[in-house]
């Protein structure tokens, strides 16, 4: 704290023995101008004035050097008259040298004391009245830098969430009255892709929310310039951490989801896990980095995992999990995690707002924006549709993994008691289409899994192998004729599905802009068509 004594110097006029008077203007004598005297916090003068409130201080001869004594006596002040009111130091009255050169007289002292003593509580009044002044056009500064706020958050979050078949996609977003630096995003692709991106930026008001609006720019350029999430957030932190304001950054996770597999790709900036919810219970997906925004260079761990259909992934924000009850107890991670463990009918973002009112009490004042996004893959089908998926899993695109797979298949279909025959021919034709999805989809790339999906439909049992072959075409099952390709007029590529299809009873083959999928089918009761294709 400084206080500072505005002190005026009023100098007598010169005069001359030959110069007669002179009757005064009309107009009002010009007045000195105000000087600002700053007494620094911690001066002993702040101490000796406020235990001599009711006296005035003869500053020549005050007994105490300090830089503020220093000054009031370079400024030429003699007398000095605390102002306190309710023990406080609210001011100070400061006089220098009498126009006529005299001493201040014993009444002069007591009438500067009398009004010292008057003075005081009417300062104090002005000091209040100014503060509230102050703090009025404080909170109209802050409504309206929230008001801002607010809009720039309400213009850059999605107006609605996608619509994917097989997929329910839910968001929900309540601000806090402060207003914080939750986000979040959907960022389709051409190829049927499509990014999740939930994040939360430190500080707010104003500030956050450009932060907001900045990385939420860059995350959806370089999307589009970058597969990968862990890449994708990698070059985001490069970009944010030159422009980002001091003491600011942004926790972030970004997730890929290919709709048509289930195959989910994430790579998180320091923000909250998010979990899985599956039918053996609930999970947490964790992958290392460093929040946006701190530091250059950063590396991001990447991590895959596989949806089935019934389960579901949830990404929140902190202001979830740290909302407090009307006794301080905090909501927490593990209270979240074992709510979503219970059966719920339908959605789960209502169940959890519901426990999250019964937790915090109807007075409850929000301290930080609430998010949740929660990505769910629909069951198959309803009752009776007579498809049940046996299995769902992943293998790196690495040579041998074809014989992971064929294992693999065989102990998930041992419960259904294929005749010998069958079940070897169907291992055979698994290795196979999955070392072709391996070696021509995916060129060996082991960032790139193969999904394999095991299933019952009906009388039916099928195995489908999806690699990324993107839009490389596959070739038709053609019978092996040496003549002809050692005349160059057949490929061997070919002899593969060809294999396959007589293996099986049947085999399907589709194909997209992204995906390659082999669908072999096997008839679990006698009869049926074999090696017809699509």
């Amino acid at each position: 704290m400084t206080t500072r004594a505005l002190w005026r110097n009023r100098s007598r006029p010169q005069e001359t023995p030959d110069t007669p008077p002179v009757k005064p203007p009309v107009a009002p004598a010009p007045v000195a101008p105000v000087v600002p005297l700053d007494i620094p916090a911690g001066d002993p003068l702040l101490a000796h004035l406020q235990a001599n409130q009711s006296g005035v201080i003869d500053v020549e001869r005050l007994a105490l050097d300090s830089p503020g004594v220093r000054a009031l006596r370079a400024a030429g002040v003699r007398l000095a008259l605390p102002l306190v009111s309710q023990g406080e130091l609210v001011g100070l009255i400061n006089l220098g040298q009498r126009l006529s050169e005299q001493d201040y007289s014993s009444d002069d002292r007591r009438l500067l004391g009398n009004l010292a003593t008057q003075a005081a509580p009417a300062v104090r009044v002005a000091q209040l009245v100014r503060q509230q002044q102050l703090e009025a056009l404080e909170r109209q500064r802050i409504e309206q830098e929230l008001r801002v706020a607010r809009l720039i958050q309400q213009f850059l979050l999605p107006k609605e969430v996608p619509a994917v078949a097989g997929w329910e996609v839910a968001a929900y977003y309540q601000p806090a009255r402060a207003v914080g630096g939750d986000f979040y995003d959907f960022i389709h692709f051409p190829d049927g892709r499509i990014g999740f991106v939930i994040g939360d930026v430190t500080d707010k008001g104003v500030p956050a929310a450009l932060v907001m609006a900045t990385t939420r720019t860059l995350l959806r350029t370089t999307a589009e310039q970058l597969v990968a999430p862990g890449a994708v957030l990698e070059r985001t932190n490069n970009l944010l951490v030159e422009n980002i304001p001091p003491k600011m950054f942004v926790t972030c996770l970004y997730a890929l989801l290919d709709p048509a597999s289930g195959h989910l790709t994430f790579a998180n900036a320091g923000h909250d896990v998010p979990y899985r919810r599956t039918a053996e219970g609930v999970v947490e997906l964790r992958a290392r980095g460093m929040p946006l925004g701190l530091l250059p260079g950063m590396q991001y761990e990447q991590h895959e995992t596989t949806l089935r259909p019934g389960e579901c992934v949830l990404l929140y924000s902190d202001g979830l999990v740290e909302a407090h009850s009307p006794t301080r107890e905090m909501f927490g991670f593990p209270r979240l995690q074992a709510l979503m463990a219970e059966p719920t009918d339908g959605n789960l973002v209502p169940f959890l707002l519901d426990r999250l009112r019964d937790f915090t009490g109807p007075a409850w004042e929000q301290e930080d924006d609430v998010t949740m996004v929660l990505l769910s893959a629909h069951g198959d089908g309803g009752p009776g549709d007579g498809r049940e998926v046996l299995a769902r899993f992943e293998l790196p695109s690495r040579p041998g993994n074809e014989r992971r797979a064929m294992e693999q298949v065989a102990e998930v279909v041992a419960p259904l008691g294929l005749p010998q025959i069958k079940l070897d021919r169907l291992k055979t034709a698994v290795a196979e289409a999955t070392m072709n999805g391996m070696e021509h989809g995916n060129k060996y790339d082991e960032a790139i899994p193969v999904l394999i999906e095991v299933a019952r439909e009906g009388d039916d049992l099928t195995v489908s192998i999806t690699d990324r072959g993107l839009k490389q075409p596959i070739p038709e099952a053609e019978p092996p004729d040496l003549t002809a390709k050692l005349a160059g007029q057949q490929s061997p590529r070919g002899w593969g599905l060809f294999l396959i299809q007589n293996m099986v009873d049947e085999m399907h083959v589709t194909t997209d802009d992204v995906h390659h999928t082999v669908k072999l089918v096997v008839h679990l009761i006698a009869g049926g068509q074999r090696g017809s294709t699509e």
